[in-house]
């Protein structure tokens, strides 16, 4: 369990750790930890948001399997379809890509969902612009200052009144669902996420940084938040982190950074949501046949792995720490491909798209979504599955149910008319409570390198 820690400048000057310096002195205006005497003080929900840049092939990876639309599907894919019997069935309608195998017991278990014919209700084709809307939030509209999180961690009242580390890109830079955001940080690894220079004088770097940047105007302030980031980040994240319940992450950037974020999710350190990339889906050539191939073994195989490995990484109840219960996770793609495969065994850019959507709030183990048919006067211009949910009807529940803000004008500014699907269970949205009377406590996790972290 985590313990109240009490140190002073003097102490770190000493020798002690600068994080907690850091925690100890005059600036807590960015620092805030779970207190574990009062659990459910705030909205502690935490949200995965992955994007599979490139357009992937949803009516590959969630096809038809029975009625008409099997026959359309066949014929406009006669190199590439997935076999039937192939197929692991979800109901009587759709299929799974068999490479996502590892997702069937989360499906079976309820924890496990998909939507389909969704996407962006806006008439594009291009990678940067699909992708630019989807997560600034505003299709049609790419000068947006900010990203949909960041306008979701400004609107809601359900957070403590400061968050060290808020938001977390896992992976080489920040996404733009997070633009705009002073307090989100971007990180391939916890235990290389550090203060540069040689070990011998770190201390006294840090030390003459936090008296470099003593001021109080915005730029001292962003500073000693960077500061306290590094440091804390430092003495939670170690190197010899260990799954918990024999998880086992596939090799790749993809698994590392479900990996991190996992590290971090447990470390306790206040974190809300975090987002992951996966690239490698514009499959314009040599995509593979339906069951084998390059969307299957190099895109797909690898991606079920790592997501049921994070999930069983996070439900680790034998330890009492069952972080997917509080764990929303959703896989989205700026495009989804055309329906009829092309001369070169692949697929172009399309339209209609589908979405996955993991956690122990889920209303899993269904298809979601209003099938729009892939007979010829049923796709949108002639050539894609259309587009019947817009992207932000999925994300609206979330933001509502799950993270418990009821401000989507301020989330999703051009958006209206959101209903609830009932993918997620929840009820109205959360009540902050009064902010608690100073002086406040840090409280830091023991460091561990047990399955129980």
């Amino acid at each position: 369990m985590p313990k109240a820690k009490t140190f002073t400048r003097r102490q770190f000057l000493q020798g002690c750790s600068a994080a907690i310096a850091a925690m100890a002195g005059a600036r807590l205006t960015h620092v805030a930890f779970a207190d574990p005497t009062a659990p459910g003080s705030y909205n502690d929900e935490i949200l995965v948001v992955v994007f599979l840049r490139g357009g992937w092939d949803a009516l590959n990876v969630v096809p038809p399997i029975s009625g008409a639309d099997r026959g359309y599907y066949e014929a406009a894919r006669t190199a590439l379809k997935l076999p039937i019997a192939q197929a692991l069935p979800l109901n009587g309608q759709f299929g799974l890509h068999p490479s996502l195998a590892p997702l069937i017991p989360l499906y079976q278990a309820g924890h496990f969902a998909v939507v389909h014919a969704v996407g962006l209700n806006y008439n594009t084709r291009s990678h940067f612009d699909a992708m630019q809307f989807l997560e600034l939030g505003t299709p049609g509209e790419k000068t947006t200052p900010t990203g949909w999180i960041t306008r979701h961690l400004e609107s809601a009242l359900n957070l403590p009144p400061a968050l060290l580390l808020p938001a977390l890109s896992a992976g080489s830079g920040q996404a733009n669902s997070l633009l705009g955001s002073t307090e989100a940080a971007a990180m391939s690894s916890p235990s290389g996420f550090n203060l540069g220079g040689h070990w011998h004088w770190g201390d006294s770097q840090r030390a003459a940084l936090r008296d470099l940047y003593s001021g109080s105007n915005w730029l001292y302030e962003a500073a000693n938040r960077t500061l306290d980031t590094i440091d804390v980040v430092e003495t939670a994240g170690s190197s010899t982190y260990v799954p918990a319940n024999g998880a086992v992450y596939p090799n790749g950037s993809f698994g590392d950074n479900l990996k991190a974020v996992a590290q971090m999710i447990k470390a306790d350190l206040g974190l809300r949501v975090a987002t992951v990339d996966l690239g490698g889906w514009d499959t314009h050539e040599n995509q593979g046949d339906g069951s084998s191939g390059y969307l299957a073994s190099n895109q797909l195989a690898p991606m079920g792995q790592a997501l049921a490995a994070f999930y069983n990484d996070l439900s680790n109840v034998a330890c009492g720490q069952d972080y997917t219960r509080k764990l929303t996770l959703v896989v989205m793609s700026e495009f989804g491909r055309r329906l009829k495969e092309n001369a070169n065994h692949g697929t172009d850019h399309g339209h209609g798209n589908a979405m996955f959507v993991m956690g122990g709030h889920v209303n899993g183990g269904q298809v979601y979504g209003a099938w729009p048919g892939l007979a010829n006067n049923q796709l949108y211009d002639g050539a894609d599955l259309a587009v019947t949910t817009d992207y932000r009807r999925v994300l609206s529940e979330i933001v509502t149910k799950r993270l418990g803000n009821p401000n989507l004008a301020s989330v999703f500014p051009s958006y209206a008319g959101y209903t609830p699907m009932n993918i997620f269970s929840g009820g109205d949205p959360f009540t902050p409570p009064p902010p608690p009377p100073g002086p406040y406590r840090i409280f830091l996790p023991l460091a561990t390198t047990s399955d129980c972290l």
